[in-house]
């Protein structure tokens, strides 16, 4: 059968249109490392809590890739691009700095391939067959081999593995080895967990049956199922060697604070407060808990005469929405005190200022004083990973049942671990007066608080209160300590004892309250 020249040209410009195309679009893969960005607040490192996301992993635009912490709060980092996490750089509980790489996202990029850089296709043409008049469908071209991929690493409680060697239990307790301890993985809550009950180094463990040997919560429990004996702390005694515990990071971060601390001049000021019109007041404020911060118990009956009656059934009937961490039942003197230390606030400008920070540059300027319109106050707060400082803002505006109710929040979010707290609770611009409830946890009355530079221009302890019967009357009036100390580059002496009396006035006079509404 004869093939006709006009035919064998058709055929070679389908051929030539299938392999030769200069504009043929080719989709190219790109590896992009993705960084720690700086998230400002003066941090340059960040401790990664937990990966999202496991390789390989495809994930989209603002994804959630892992969770870091700070020396301030937990931060969520997302992904900035579309593809497939290939490698995480930095394990979980690893230490990040700004600018470190966290993981390698592989996403494609549109590519022009021309004729010359197209070494996949042939470079001629399918010969056209004598005996067919037309090539319609024309050999592909052969796809390249799979690249190689590396050999898995078995995991670590794969039985075919060799088994390792196992010291006995009395081994493990004394028995250190620099090497396994530096490459145990666990998170926070699992080091927290094996502590509390009796394990002090989770290299006894190793390797667990998380990825990559991590010792899991379960791992923790078999190992003290299998002992005869439950674990005990090690007693200090002088046969025994001794345990060096590295500082978290919350500790660490106190450690630098303190001793910034020392570039402070401070001066302390203490003082007694009458509670005796606060106590009296209490059970009235506690009778009239607002019922977003108490809710009532659920009833199937309604009230006879109830003040919502007005208004249709199904809105009688709906409950106040609210925050169950801010619930409580009844209030304590720390709010009142708040409160009354928030109106003298108000009175005294000096006490809402802060020093401006300063840059490189302005080094040896004369420093400014920033004014707040509002009383921003900061609450030391030990929770279980450390001392964080959480602030109450414009805490001249809420009222004593508000102000109880941030508190019990902080606690609720500093109770969990890690922590629950937020750049929210936690502002950059912090606070103007630090204040600590010491008399809390024991029974001192005063203390001596430290400033440290960013806590505002003041800090005041207050102690556990008590009962005195005073001498020139015989009265038993309830009274309680405060301890101030302020930067004394701002505040004088006399300014500080004259505030404090500004403050006594409210404490000790309730009922004007009640004339200046919140």
């Amino acid at each position: 059968m004869l093939v006709s020249r006009g035919q064998r040209l058709f055929a070679r410009r389908c051929l030539g249109k299938a392999y030769f195309h200069p504009s043929h679009s080719v989709h190219k893969k790109v590896s992009k490392t993705f960084k720690l960005a700086d998230i400002g607040e003066g941090i340059t490192e960040c401790e990664v809590l937990k990966w999202n996301v496991k390789t390989p992993a495809q994930v989209d635009h603002f994804d959630l890739l892992c969770e870091v912490q700070s020396d301030k709060a937990s931060v969520e980092i997302t992904s900035p691009y579309y593809g497939t996490v290939t490698e995480l750089l930095v394990k979980e509980g690893e230490i990040a700095k700004v600018g470190q790489g966290l993981c390698k996202i592989e996403v494609e990029e549109d590519d022009t391939a021309t004729e010359e850089a197209t070494e996949s296709s042939p470079t001629t043409p399918t010969p056209v067959p004598q005996s067919h008049p037309l090539v319609e469908n024309p050999k592909e071209p052969e796809s390249q081999s799979p690249p190689h991929k590396p050999a898995r690493r078995p995991h670590p409680l794969d039985p075919n593995q060799a088994a390792k060697p196992t010291a006995p239990r009395s081994a493990l307790l004394t028995d250190f080895d620099p090497e396994t301890e530096a490459k145990t993985l666990a998170t926070p809550s699992v080091r927290h967990f094996a502590r509390e009950k009796g394990i002090p180094r989770l290299s006894q463990l190793y390797p667990g049956s998380g990825k990559r040997g991590r010792i899991e919560k379960s791992d923790v429990e078999a190992w003290l199922s299998k002992s005869k004996t439950p674990a005990v702390p090690i007693k200090p005694q002088a046969e025994e060697n001794e345990m060096t515990v590295e500082l978290g990071r919350t500790r660490w971060a106190m450690w630098k604070a303190m001793e910034q601390s020392l570039k402070i001049p401070h001066f302390g000021y203490s003082t007694t407060l009458d509670l005796t019109n606060l106590h009296n007041l209490l059970p009235i404020m506690n009778a009239n808990i607002p019922i977003e911060y108490s809710p009532p118990k659920p009833s199937k009956y309604l009230p006879a005469v109830s003040p919502h009656s007005v208004l249709p059934g199904s809105m009688q009937n709906a409950s106040v929405e609210s925050d169950p961490t801010t619930h409580y039942e009844k209030l304590t003197y720390l709010p009142l005190l708040l409160k009354a230390l928030a109106r003298a606030m108000q009175e005294w400008p000096l006490f809402r200022s802060s020093i401006a920070p300063q840059s490189e540059s302005d080094a040896g300027a004369k420093p400014n004083l920033v004014i707040r319109p509002h009383a921003d106050i900061a609450i030391a707060l030990s929770t279980p990973t450390g001392l964080y400082t959480p602030t109450i803002q414009r805490a001249d505006t809420l009222t004593a049942y508000e102000l109880m109710g941030a508190l019990r929040r902080f606690s609720a979010l500093g109770r969990t671990i890690p922590h629950g707290l937020t750049p929210k609770e936690m502002p950059k611009k912090g606070a103007t007066i630090t204040v600590s409830n010491v008399g809390a946890i024991g029974k001192g009355e005063f203390a001596s608080p430290l400033l440290v530079p960013g806590g505002g221009v003041a800090i005041v302890a207050i102690g556990r209160a008590k009962w005195v019967r005073r001498v020139e009357d015989g009265e038993k009036r309830l009274e309680v300590g405060v301890s101030w100390s302020a930067d004394h580059r701002v505040v004088e002496g006399a300014e500080m004892a004259a505030f404090t009396e500004t403050w006594r006035k409210w404490v000790e006079e309730p009922g004007l309250w009640a004339a200046g509404g919140r």
